[in-house]
């Protein structure tokens, strides 16, 4: 509060030598000269007549109506300035209004501004150029433009790329990166038999058309979308549809989606004039946040903290900043105010969640004729227990604990269990029950049926006649055939004002904001009555904006070269790394653009560049020079992810299950995993049958207790946004792959194939590493089976650094 006393800091250094004391003595000794607070600006004179707090804090010529000065003579705690010292005197007071009667003027302007708009702008926001391509003396390297970039480099520094690595390597390379997956024993043969011109070409497109490229880049978006099969926090309770978001990302790839539609349909799926069941069901990525549904958790802030999150989410997704720095203050780096960092924040806070039916094909039919039998079991089982009478008593006991919040602590405590349990359950408990919607009706009634005892609680006769109704619900449920449903967002017609939380505090809120993007920026343009959450996701994907196309671009290279030409993937502020190619990531970023945001095409323009094709070997002469491998003279070796070391080892012995798409399953998993959850509510049910050998993609993501072996090989939380997974080197990881039973059941598989082929420890060696062994390789792992047997082979070469590692 006492900033606000700078406002006339700036008057102080060009007036008087007694304002100047003044405010030096009152006010500089705590704050420093330039200070945003509750979206007043300080420092500049514009945004500083504009005011904060409650109406303007300076109305130039009229003291008596300035909001400084009320706040100045004001006696009231919590409003009063400054709110801890000796107050200003009134000899004090009356110099700060002659200022303000003379007209408020600057003279000068702000004498010193820290300013969003008066920092040095940064690289990322400078517009995307696209730069000529440079001149090279060995052309006949280059296969396409990336090429002269990187070489251009290399040769300034008068060092030679490497040569192209083998074909073996080259096949594994492609089909881990592009699928994730190796390549098949036929696929390989097939590429090696190949030796016509474009041979390598053909064989990335076969990759780029595989089913499974969908899946590979799928985990790398839902990394970003911070993607959970549970809620997190306490109770940590189960999404089952939350995959139903997953399968419209999958296809989102394999369909080649243009990433600008791809990014809209996401940010804004429910407001497109076209909007269907498949936009509504893209809105998904906003639903991947964390839910706090412990009761004693205001709703109010668990809601707040989502918006944060959500809002964060796209600042690291799409635009590589850190904005969340600025909730509690302006960002102390980059050019992002608080203000700013609100008026983000301010598009995700007029939305609500809905969960819609969304079936995938040839659901819909059966749905349909097995529901009339539900729905039927259904009513037979409320009346026959007489539901409706005894949960109108029981909503009514929570209504008026809504109107008397205090009068009844045991009916408050009900009241926060079911908020917390029930989304929207305060909405649905003020709609009269025949207003309400099919679906909102079935979720309150279920909803008493498993918290009956909240109210009845000594009525235990009642409470196990309604634990019966529920279990036949349940069973009648159990029998009709399943129709997946999608958890979405809408807009809320009604929003309340977005207003800037003081200090990051969502209770107390500040000044009122719009929503808007940051002014270091492009402005945003809306067309007339077009939702502004919908112009914002079209700005974030148009010409104009500079980060998207640079940050998505890098992001991917970063992929396929194991870091980015920006190394901080989620940072392009002051505080990241500069680029170690500029050139080359805004070529990358207008050539993304120019193809129509096709990302395969990218895709393929990137692997197909001899720059990708280079031997990934170490060379000595460069450890000094470029031990970090900038300059990109050879390729890096990347240790596969988590999940696909597991998908890996499964594929080359033969057990992978293919099917794409579909609900998360349970592989098996050491005991006690499941138990760390809350109450031990979630049991783990092991997978049957095929299902267990299904992608890592789908295995199971429990918040409070992940599957162990992703978080031994460094997989996310899942609770930001992670744009880049760091690599850790830990004994866990070995002992995972030597004892774990899905690598314990690989190396069997492995064993059994090989053993049906005349050479079993060749053919093992070739499908799980694709390439030949060496002498020396044969005859120790020939030595091996003979002392121990063809599955400790196989448990050997499932365990080699080169079969989790991508060359």
């Amino acid at each position: 509060m006492k900033a606000l006393l700078l406002l006339a800091a700036t008057v102080a250094a060009a007036q008087t030598p007694e304002a100047r004391a003044i405010l030096q003595k009152r006010c500089f000794a705590c704050h420093g000269p330039a200070m945003q607070m509750n979206g007043l600006r300080l420092d500049d004179p514009a945004a500083a007549l504009k005011g904060g707090y409650s109406g303007p804090s300076i109305v130039p010529g009229n003291s008596a109506s300035s909001g400084l000065v009320e706040r100045l003579v004001s006696t009231k705690d919590g409003f009063a300035m400054p709110p801890a010292g000796p107050r200003l005197s009134e000899a004090e007071i009356t110099t700060l209004r002659s200022w303000i009667d003379k007209g408020a003027e600057y003279p000068g302007g702000p004498a010193v501004s820290k300013s969003a708009a008066t920092r040095p702008a940064l690289w990322s926001f400078q517009p995307i150029q696209r730069p000529p391509t440079p001149s090279v003396k060995n052309s006949a390297w280059v296969r396409n433009e990336i090429d002269a970039f990187v070489l251009a480099k290399l040769e300034s520094k008068d060092i030679q790329p490497s040569p192209e690595a083998p074909r073996t390597t080259l096949a594994r390379r492609v089909s881990l990166d592009l699928r994730g997956l190796p390549p098949t024993p036929r696929e390989l043969a097939d590429f090696l038999a190949d030796k016509d011109h474009g041979a390598y070409e053909r064989y990335v497109d076969r990759m780029l058309s595989s089913p499974h490229f969908g899946e590979r880049w799928a985990r790398h978006w839902l990394d970003l979308a911070r993607y959970a099969d549970s809620d997190g926090y306490e109770k940590d309770l189960v999404r089952p549809y939350a995959w139903r978001w997953r399968n419209w990302v999958i296809d989102a790839y394999n369909n080649d989606l243009p990433f600008d539609r791809f990014t809209i349909m996401q940010i804004a799926g429910d407001l497109l004039p076209d909007a269907d069941t498949t936009t509504r069901v893209a809105t998904g990525f906003h639903r991947n946040v964390l839910v706090n549904r412990e009761a004693g958790v205001s709703r109010a802030e668990d809601r707040f903290e989502q918006t944060i999150n959500r809002t964060n989410t796209i600042s690291t997704t799409w635009l590589g900043l850190t904005a969340g720095c600025a909730q509690c203050h302006d960002h102390k780096y980059d050019p992002i105010s608080q203000r700013e960092y609100y008026q983000l924040f301010a598009f995700m806070d007029s939305v609500t969640e809905e969960t819609i039916d969304a079936p995938l094909p040839g659901e819909l039919g059966p749905w349909l004729g097995s529901v009339p039998a539900y729905r039927k079991k259904r009513a037979e089982v409320l009346a026959e227990y007489d539901v409706a009478t005894h949960q109108a008593v029981w909503e009514n006991a929570l209504r008026k604990a809504m109107d008397q919040p205090g009068k009844e602590v045991e009916l408050d405590f009900a009241l926060t269990e079911v908020t917390a349990g029930l989304d929207h359950s305060q909405r649905i408990l003020r709609t009269p029950v025949i207003k309400r919607s099919p679906r909102d009706a079935d979720a309150m009634t279920d909803h008493f049926l498993k918290r009956a005892n909240l109210i009845f609680k000594r009525d235990k006769p009642l409470v196990e006649k309604m634990t019966e109704a529920r279990k036949k619900i349940e069973e009648a449920a159990a029998a009709t055939a399943p129709l997946a449903q999608a958890y979405v967002i809408r807009a809320l017609p009604d929003a309340a004002d977005t207003h800037i939380a003081v200090r990051g505090d969502y209770k107390r809120p500040g000044v009122a904001v719009q929503p808007d993007t940051l002014a270091g920026l492009p402005p945003l343009s809306a067309k007339s009555g077009e939702p502004r959450r919908l112009a914002f996701a079209k700005w974030l994907v148009s010409d104009t904006n500079p980060l998207t196309g640079r940050v998505i671009m890098n992001r991917y290279w970063q992929e396929l070269f194991g870091s980015g030409l920006v190394r901080t993937s989620e940072d392009f502020g002051t505080q990241g790394e500069q680029p170690t190619h500029p050139q080359l990531l805004d070529w990358l970023a207008s050539e993304f653009m120019a193809r129509g945001w096709s990302q395969k095409q990218m895709f393929r323009t990137i692997v197909t560049s001899a720059t990708y094709r280079q031997s990934s070997n170490i060379r000595p002469e460069l450890a000094e020079i470029d031990p970090g491998n900038t300059l990109l003279a050879r390729q890096s070796r990347t240790r596969l992810s988590a999940e696909g070391i597991r998908d890996n080892a499964l594929a080359v012995a033969g057990l992978l299950e293919r099917s794409v798409g579909g609900p998360s399953f349970k592989p098996p998993q050491p005991p006690g995993v499941a138990e760390l959850t809350y109450a031990n509510n979630n049991k783990w049910v092991d997978s049957k049958g095929a299902e267990r050998y299904r992608r890592g993609l789908y295995i199971h993501f429990q918040r409070t207790a992940p599957y162990p072996q992703l978080m031994n090989f460094d997989a996310p939380e899942a609770t930001v946004a992670c744009s880049r997974r760091r690599s850790s080197n830990t004994p866990l990881q070995s002992l995972n792959l030597l004892n774990d039973p899905v690598f314990l059941e690989a190396a069997s598989a492995l064993a059994y194939g090989a053993k049906l082929e005349a050479d079993p420890v060749g053919s093992a060696f070739e499908w799980a590493l694709a390439r030949k062994p060496s002498a020396s390789e044969r005859s120790r792992l020939e030595k091996l089976q003979t002392e121990q047997g063809l599955v400790s082979v196989c448990r050997v070469l499932l365990n080699l650094d080169e079969g989790i590692t991508r060359e």
